[in-house]
């Protein structure tokens, strides 16, 4: 069932946002999603001056490329909403410019396991949340998040490298640990310093919400897709 909402451009939006810390949670979830989006795609600019090989180089411009393609689908959700993208994005900034600043790699390889795993533990969060979304937006974060085809070339690289140099191996462990960690401690930040979204997790009248068990089983889920993802890479979790 849809409604016209005041702020939403006139259009017809779902009922959920008549509830006005319905549609501020999703506001903020779409908000940090973006700035996600725009920071990974500059962080990737960066790592591809790390590149060994100038196939290496082209094929991290191109995940990059791809990460800062999907904002402008979510900064149009944005202002269907009657939101301002850039305000949306504005309260995000200094979590995650923490958590970059935090986990800064300190060669390519550290890059590229930042790129797959510290990335990949950020969506595996944000889809949990977009399950207590309605329809339009849960498709359109989880299209946002879907990966962009190149996971494949940075399971290639690690592994090859790890062939080459067993110590490796040790040391990119130790950094990924290091990730997971600082990972859900941004996650468990971003979700307590936003009231609507701490709401949005609660619950409301029409939506299901999450016990104290609830979240914890979650935050098992997590764990348990960064136990896998560092299993493909060749690397124990």
């Amino acid at each position: 069932m849809t409604a016209s909402t005041d702020g939403a451009a006139g259009e017809d939006v779902p009922l959920a946002f008549q509830d006005p810390e319905y549609r501020q949670a999703v506001i903020d979830l779409l908000g940090v999603i973006a700035y996600g989006e725009i920071s990974a795609f500059e962080r990737l600019a960066e790592d591809a001056g790390l590149a060994p090989s100038l196939e290496d180089k082209v094929a991290i411009a191109g995940m990059a490329s791809a990460e800062f393609g999907k904002v402008a689908g979510i900064h149009a959700r944005l202002r269907q909403l009657g939101a301002d993208p850039f305000a949306a994005m504005a309260p995000f900034r200094s979590a995650i410019d923490r958590f970059h600043e935090h986990t800064a790699p300190s060669d390519w390889y550290e890059g590229l396991v930042k790129a797959f795993v510290g990335d990949g533990l950020a969506n595996d969060f944000y889809r949990e949340i977009a399950a207590y979304l309605d329809a339009d937006t849960r498709d359109l974060v989880v299209t946002s998040l879907e990966d962009t085809g190149h996971s494949a070339f940075v399971v290639d690289r690690v592994r090859a490298a790890i062939a080459a140099d067993h110590r490796l191996g040790g040391r990119l462990a130790l950094w990924g640990r290091r990730l997971m960690g600082e990972a859900l401690t941004q996650a468990q930040r971003v979700a307590a310093e936003r009231d609507a979204m701490a709401a949005l997790l609660a619950g409301g009248v029409d939506r299901p919400g999450l016990d104290l068990a609830a979240i914890g089983r979650m935050f098992t889920r997590l764990t348990e897709r960064h136990a896998e993802r560092m299993a493909e890479l060749g690397l124990a979790s």
